[in-house]
């Protein structure tokens, strides 16, 4: 049996994902489940006890391989649990449902500056604090005990009995703080939830050790410690750090999934607030694990590719010969063939522009290709947003998709482009949290710039959105 193991939770919007890790960090063994709505009290709400019951039997098969030692939660933005007396009081909202208007307005008048926050003003429940407006709506007035867990902290809470907050849940686009001064929001002392949070800790700080509960229903050792955890892009962002040939770079990170999430490391904390991010197109100051402001754009790359292509944003690689797909573009872009954003309404660098195509294309194979297009020219818009220059880093699934990473380095010629030839970057960034020594997780890949002249592709491209938006 594996001695000295560590166990990443990483609790995405649509998958969640239990991996196992040596020492060394060798990966080991790895579980996942799609994660399914659930009914909360009036609202669609998070799957709490599908997941916990996923989650047990994923730790009693991991622990009759190895000893288990420590537990790391890992969790997606915009989600928080009400908890009092050791129970679950109200499940997290689903970000994805629709509220009414007047709902909205009402909490807007409310939110600090996004000068102060850092959080734009972004739909449905995407702002955790309007969840918890609307939680209180529903579920309140709260009993005085009622304590509000971050889903990170959920998680590491449900785990070990100790309650924490953390700044990388609390600063992501949550209306709850303020990056710069490095403190809760005016918005969350005036409502109240600021009392209901938990002490702030470190992401990497032991909260506890594991339930009984736990040990009964899993076999895990007593001694297994649990970490208070952090959000999911932040991990991430910790895992490329990790790299020797950026991590003194100023370098932007793109993590590519379910969201395309574009974060800049820059050399100072100075530089990154001293540039200036447009909050009506999805940017934002997301907050590292030492609470510094990080300038990010994000759009939802992989909900995207399932509405124009059809394609698993799992596998966004799986059946996709590059060089065919690759032939295919000059044709499609002699003709002015385009998918003009967006196909994820109200989020994006073009929340407001719907998604199209201009000429209707009946070839699965070519949607394909000018799919992968398409995510570049979206991804240059969110790099030029947050001002990345000299490095860039792309991680996730669509890491392994050679035509948008071709695209997007022809795209950023002034760039220095790689992919890691790791698959798991998320969970082994919250590795680091424990074991901060551990080498990078594998090779960093330069990435070859496809060989097609995009750039007055791109022009036409951006001056069909501006038309159609004026």
């Amino acid at each position: 049996m594996e001695a000295d193991c560590a166990v990443v939770l990483d609790v995405g919007k649509t998958n969640a994902k239990l991996t196992l890790w040596a020492a060394d960090g060798r990966l080991l063994a790895r579980s996942s489940r799609a994660n399914e709505p659930a009914q909360g009290p009036g609202y669609a709400a998070l799957d709490v006890a599908r997941i916990e019951g996923w989650l047990k039997a994923s730790l009693k098969d991991f622990a009759a391989r190895a000893s288990i030692t420590a537990i790391i939660p890992v969790a997606h933005g915009a989600a928080a649990a009400l908890v009092s007396g050791g129970e679950l009081v109200a499940p997290p909202m689903d970000y994805e449902q629709a509220w009414p208007d007047a709902a909205r307005a009402a909490y807007e008048q409310q939110r600090d500056l996004f000068a102060l926050t850092g959080s734009p003003a972004l739909p449905k429940g995407l702002n955790l604090g309007f969840q918890l407006h609307q939680l209180e709506t529903l579920t309140g007035p709260w009993d005085r005990d009622v304590k509000i867990l971050l889903w990170p902290q959920f998680w590491a809470w449900r785990l070990s009995g100790v309650a924490a907050s953390e700044v990388t849940s609390l600063g992501c686009h949550s209306d709850l703080w303020q990056p710069k001064a490095r403190a809760l929001s005016d918005l969350s002392k005036h409502r109240g939830w600021a009392e209901r949070l938990p002490p702030l800790r470190h992401a990497g700080d032991v909260l506890g050790h594991i339930l009984p509960e736990w040990v009964r229903d899993t076999g895990v050792s007593p001694d297994c410690q649990v970490l208070c955890g952090l959000h999911d892009s932040n991990a991430a962002l910790l895992a490329a750090r990790g790299h020797p040939a950026i991590s003194q770079r100023d370098t932007t990170i793109l993590s590519t999934g379910t969201w395309f999430v574009a974060m800049r490391a820059p050399r100072t904390i100075e530089e990154g607030l001293a540039h200036v991010l447009d909050p009506a197109r999805d940017c934002l100051f997301n907050v590292d694990v030492n609470g510094c402001p990080v300038p990010s754009a994000r759009f939802m790359g992989g909900r995207e590719a399932e509405v124009i292509a059809h394609l698993d944003p799992f596998r966004p690689a799986s059946g996709a010969a590059t060089g065919q797909l690759i032939a295919r573009l000059p044709r499609l872009i002699a003709e002015d063939v385009m998918a003009l954003p967006s196909f994820s309404p109200g989020v994006g660098p073009f929340p407001n522009h719907p998604g199209r195509w201009t000429k209707a294309l009946h070839d699965p194979a070519d949607k394909r290709a000018l799919l992968s297009l398409y995510l570049a020219l979206i991804a240059d818009v969110s790099l030029g947003l947050v001002g990345a220059h000299e490095s860039l880093l792309i991680e996730g699934r669509f890491a392994e998709d050679e035509v948008f990473v071709g695209a997007l380095a022809r795209l950023r010629p002034e760039l220095d482009v790689f992919t890691s030839n790791a698959h798991d970057e998320v969970p082994y960034g919250a590795l680091r949290l424990l074991r901060p020594e551990l080498p990078s997780p594998g090779d960093l890949i330069r990435a070859q710039p496809i060989d097609l002249a995009l750039n007055d592709y791109r022009a036409r491209w951006h001056g069909a959105i501006v038309r159609e938006t004026a």
